[in-house]
């Protein structure tokens, strides 16, 4: 339904920075459209659930972020571009997971059960 591109991953030492970016693909790469999902990132590490990282609402005027990781996160958008960044700073080797993108329409909700469209995910890997 919604396709997502991540890019940015890779292997960082800790209180190293990354960031990741977020494509819109065919289906919602035009404004109107984007314009019309809020986006945000979660994360899963081998083992685990998947949990919310951050979001931003439709318009970037409000942001969210997941308590263990508040203060080293800035999620940001450009409609314009349809893409979605995150740039994450003193990355911490529990960090280390894969890192998606999403989409949902209308209001954020941080259960990933109504996520509308999911990325491939990008590796995070953050070495001690």
């Amino acid at each position: 339904q919604v396709q997502l591109v991540e890019s940015g991953g890779g292997l960082v030492q800790a209180g190293g920075s990354l960031r990741l970016s977020c494509a819109a693909s065919v289906r919602i790469a035009s404004v109107r459209i984007f314009s019309t999902y809020a986006m945000g990132w979660f994360r899963q590490a081998p083992g685990k659930e998947r949990e919310f990282v951050a979001a931003i609402s439709r318009s970037g005027g409000s942001t969210y972020y997941a308590d263990s990781m508040k203060g080293r996160l800035t999620i940001s958008r450009d409609n314009a571009k349809t893409m979605v960044y995150l740039q994450m700073n003193s990355l911490k080797p529990e960090d280390t997971a894969v890192y998606y993108c999403a989409a949902q329409g209308g209001a954020w909700s941080n259960d990933p059960s109504r996520v509308d469209g999911w990325g491939q995910g990008t590796q995070v890997t953050v070495s001690s």
